[in-house]
């Protein structure tokens, strides 16, 4: 089985998005998320998926390479589709018995499907584009400016590094249980939606053990190395804004400024 999840993988490439700084990348992600919420219609998401088209453009990164990311997800959007088809109030459209479909039911299932595959696709453009040293010296950057989580950055974002770290890892050993447990008998395919549930149970245990595992392994290989924490840690490369970056958080406000201008442009589906 293809290793779907690209969230916390990097992609080599030469392009202006891998040359930014990691903090505007960052900050640039969490703006992009942010106005993802503001938005409250289609024009929104089609602003910001014009957007983000063009980021995958520039970044060089293959388009399939960063689509194949959403098949991980597809459940998950398909499950809240239908929860806000069925349970949103409103203006009735259809009726099947007990389940009442509602216009504010459909507006709602189109939002936050809109909203989630651009939430996912965004954040993953952010790790695609960053390596994870990078992306660690850059929260830790970002954090030492918040009062009360100063003294602890250097921990918060090495916390936050690996458990990116650990996407891709853990799902590559999901992988390989999953093989083993398909040489023993196992059914991961079947057509009736509980059996494959239920046979995915027998999965957590070991993969659960070997998260443990790994994570010991790192805490001690951590240790042997008399590893400290921030204190008294030089760094290869010091972070530094450059033009590129300035220009950057121009386009990405001018971006972000389009997208909460389609909350006053008019639109009716239904």
């Amino acid at each position: 089985m293809k290793n779907d999840v690209v969230v916390g993988q990097y992609y080599p490439t030469n392009s202006v998005i891998h040359r930014l700084d990691p903090r505007t990348k960052i900050m640039s992600t969490l703006l992009y998320i942010v106005f993802l919420f503001v938005a409250k219609n289609i024009w929104g998401y089609i602003a910001a998926l014009f957007f983000l088209s063009l980021a995958v453009i520039v970044s060089k990164v293959p388009v399939g390479y960063v689509l194949r990311g959403l098949k991980g997800v597809v459940f998950i959007v398909c499950m809240t589709l239908v929860f806000n088809l069925i349970w949103t109030p409103g203006e009735a459209l259809l009726t099947l018995g007990p389940i009442i479909i509602t216009r504010q039911g459909v507006m709602a299932s189109i939002n936050m499907a809109f909203r989630l595959l651009l939430l996912i696709t965004g954040t993953s453009m952010m790790s695609l584009c960053t390596a994870t040293i990078a992306l660690t010296d850059g929260i830790e950057a970002l954090i030492k400016k918040v009062p009360f989580l100063g003294k602890v950055s250097h921990e918060i974002s090495m916390m936050m590094s690996i458990a990116l770290r650990f996407i891709p890892s853990l799902t590559e050993e999901l992988d390989r249980i999953m093989k083993a447990q398909k040489s023993r008998g196992a059914d991961f395919e079947s057509k009736n939606l509980v059996k494959r549930i239920k046979s995915y149970v027998p999965l957590l245990v070991p993969l659960f053990v070997s998260a443990f595992q790994r994570a010991n392994d790192l805490a001690m290989a951590m240790e042997a190395r008399c590893y400290k924490g921030g204190e008294g840690r030089t760094r290869l490369r010091i972070l530094k804004y450059q033009k590129i970056d300035f220009a950057a958080y121009i386009i990405v406000a001018l971006a972000m400024g389009c997208i909460f201008a389609t909350r006053y442009i008019p639109f009716k589906l239904i």
